[in-house]
Parts: C-alpha cells; sequence; structure tokens
C-alpha cells in the first residue's frame, strides 16, 4: 500500500519559487492495483511519480510506502554520468546487496537494455532513450512490490517497446505498476485504476476508462 497524503510541490526558479505543480494531492494505493497517471503536459504527473519513488520530496504532505517501490524506470537522475553502464549497474547491484551473483545480473541487464558497446561507454554520451532503456532494465534486476514507469513504454524502437510490454505483463503475476503513458491503448491494457492530474490536484478514478473519458472531456471543452 501507498499512501499520499497532502502533498504540494514547487520548484526554485531563477526568480524565487514557481507556481505550485501539485496542491494537496491525497490518495491510497492499494496492494494489487495497476493506476495510471493521466494528465496534460505538465500537469505534475513525472513529479508526482519521483516524489512516490523517492527521488524527489515534496514541499509539504508526506508519502507512506508500506511496500518495496522501484524508483520510476526511464528516470536517468540516478545514474552518474561519467561512469560507464556497467559500472552504474554494478554500483546499484552492490548497493542492494547483490554481490554473489553480480555478473549474471549484469547480464541481465546488459541483455535487456540492448544498448549494444554503449554498456561499457559513459552514460552521459547516451542518448535519453538510452538512458531510459537502461534505466528500466536496473529496474527489472530487483524485486520490488510495486514498479513505476514513465513513459517507458515509448522508449526505443518497435522491438524494444514489445518487450518492454512483455516484461509488464510478467510483473503482473507477483507485483503492481504506476504508469504514465500518453497512449491510451498501454494505459488500458495495464491499467485497471487511474488518477488524472489537473490543476495540481488529484482525481481518482476506480477504472481507467473513467479517468480517460474525464481527461479527454476536459480536454475538448
Amino acid at each position: 500500500m501507498i499512501v499520499v497524503e497532502n502533498v504540494h510541490k514547487r520548484y526554485m526558479t531563477d526568480h524565487g519559487f514557481g507556481h505550485w505543480v501539485l496542491k494537496g494531492v491525497s490518495f491510497t494505493i492499494p496492494p494489487k492495483l495497476n493506476v495510471g497517471l493521466i494528465g496534460a503536459n505538465g500537469a505534475g504527473k513525472s513529479t508526482l511519480l519521483s516524489i512516490i519513488g523517492g527521488v524527489d520530496q515534496p514541499n509539504k504532505g508526506r508519502v507512506e510506502r508500506l511496500c518495496r517501490v522501484s524508483w520510476p524506470m526511464g528516470f536517468g537522475g540516478g545514474l552518474q554520468g561519467t561512469l560507464t553502464g556497467r559500472q552504474n549497474a554494478k554500483f546499484v547491484c552492490r548497493i542492494h546487496g547483490f554481490e554473489a551473483d553480480l555478473q549474471d545480473r549484469l547480464r541481465s541487464i546488459q541483455n535487456f537494455a540492448q544498448i549494444g558497446a554503449a554498456f561499457d561507454q559513459p552514460v552521459k554520451t547516451y542518448s535519453s532513450g538510452m538512458r531510459s532503456r537502461l534505466q528500466f532494465a536496473l529496474s527489472l534486476a530487483f524485486d520490488f512490490d510495486v514498479y513505476i514507469s514513465d513513459e517507458v513504454t515509448a522508449a526505443g524502437d518497435a522491438a524494444f517497446r514489445k518487450k518492454a510490454a512483455a516484461a509488464f505483463k510478467d510483473l503482473a503475476d507477483h507485483a503492481s505498476l504506476i504508469m504514465v503513458s500518453h497512449d491510451e491503448t498501454t494505459l488500458k491494457q495495464f491499467c485497471s485504476a487511474g488518477i488524472w492530474i489537473k490543476d495540481g490536484k488529484a482525481h481518482w478514478f476506480d477504472q481507467i476508462d473513467d479517468a480517460l473519458k474525464a481527461y479527454k472531456e476536459d480536454q475538448n471543452s
């Protein structure tokens, strides 16, 4: 279970604090429920995912994680640019205490990411898509109760998108998913509930179709 309570978030700009991206967001995600985050560009979906995943902190409010939650798949900020993909993967594996089977995990990460020789090149030379693929592969290398995905299914070519979709289906057997995607088909395929983010507020829907309907009606109004 994940409890988000009265979360507010804004960022510092050159002219002081900016507008509130999130304004009093509250909801509870029960176990074994796949949830899609929906909203216009800039609505705060990725910000909310980062806060849920623990890579960003709210200005006000709290997030209680009563389970093991992944960092956002597709989030490249956790990668050290001067290190290679392999060195980054080694570092993350060792942090999580996987020294005994380190080489097996590295092979798994390398094979899934499909970035070829770039795995042994500095991450700062990667495209955003390559970073996303490596981050996705890193997330899959560990067992979480909840996996967080930020537009991962849009990363890479058609073959990788198909591979990512298959991985999500496998995750459904033992974990849940919180997903941001602009593709309606993807959201309907993997998510049962939906959260629509508008004007810094979160609107919960038990059915993903209802969340998509509300969003589309608002866009067309």
